[in-house]
């Protein structure tokens, strides 16, 4: 696993990337189709009784999906549940100092893209939210990705979203460093080390002026080309969802990531040390050439 790099003004074209494209809404559109589950989403259900019902696990993740009275929660290991909501399900969110006060909500707050965590109880086959709790921070970046008001953005940064709206025009920029973290063969589950690597990488950027990320996906010469694809783009969101849910990184600084399969190999993909090294995902430190110094 690499730590960052710097890397002399080299510029790159990425006439693909696009800034309207909110990473959460990244996640959910992964996701979005794999809501229906067993032919279970059109399908009503009697109301069960929450406080009688068997407890089931908690649920930790955000939401990647929402379907009528259905969410799909992506867990950080990319494991995907969907529960039920009912009349009955609390929804809180934490507020005042320490997170100790709290305040109930609407089903309608739900948002993909929001971060929770989700008491269940067993009924009908299947799970069945008992109490959603989430935070208010998060709560109101969901709500401005979703309704897309740069008078929001502009309210915790007025400096970056003048960076933002400027971007779409600007297809060069410095890379400031990369940091490269590996996976196993076939898997897109980060290591303990990787977790800290990304959380280093986030704070550097942080400390630049004007900085973005850009995370792409990799993958070794295993496997058939479509399988590569798929794998490389899973990787590249299972980063970004990680810097953003748990390293501080606001969504509207990520560029939006891909997945290259095994393209731009580091390393001789003939040994296994090489594909070792090939197995990645890089986070470059991204300043438009336009703003870079400013």
């Amino acid at each position: 696993m690499n730590h960052i790099t710097p890397t002399r003004t080299t510029s790159l074209l990425f006439g693909a990337l696009a800034l309207s494209t909110p990473v959460s809404a990244y996640a959910q559109q992964e996701a979005r189709e794999d809501i229906i589950v067993s032919g279970q989403q059109d399908t009503p259900y009697a109301e069960p009784d929450l406080a009688t019902a068997p407890a089931g696990p908690e649920i930790e993740g955000i939401i990647s999906a929402r379907s009528n009275d259905r969410l799909q929660i992506t867990a950080e290991d990319g494991n995907r549940t969907v529960i039920a909501l009912a009349d009955a399900t609390r929804i809180r969110a934490s507020k005042g100092f320490l997170g100790l006060g709290r305040e109930t909500l609407a089903a309608e707050s739900l948002l993909n893209g929001l971060p929770v965590s989700v008491e269940t109880v067993q009924a009908g086959g299947e799970l069945v939210a008992s109490q959603i709790s989430l935070r208010n921070s998060d709560l109101k970046t969901a709500t401005m990705i979703h309704n897309g008001t740069a008078q929001g953005f502009a309210e915790q940064t007025a400096a970056t979203e003048a960076l933002r709206g400027r971007m779409a025009d600007i297809d060069q920029y410095n890379v400031k460093g990369t940091t490269n973290v590996n996976f196993d063969t076939g898997k897109a589950v980060l290591s303990e080390r990787g977790k800290a690597d990304l959380c280093a990488t986030a704070q550097a950027a942080e400390n630049m002026d004007n900085a973005l990320l850009l995370v792409v996906g990799y993958t070794d010469s295993t496997g058939s080309d479509e399988l590569n694809q798929r794998l490389s783009e899973k990787r590249a969101g299972r980063v970004v969802n990680y810097i953003q849910q748990y390293c501080g990184w606001k969504p509207y600084r990520m560029l939006t990531p891909t997945g290259m399969a095994k393209a731009d190999p580091l390393a001789s993909n003939d040994t296994a040390y090489g594909k070792a090294q090939n197995r990645r995902v890089a986070v470059n430190i991204l300043v438009s050439k336009g703003l870079d110094g400013l």
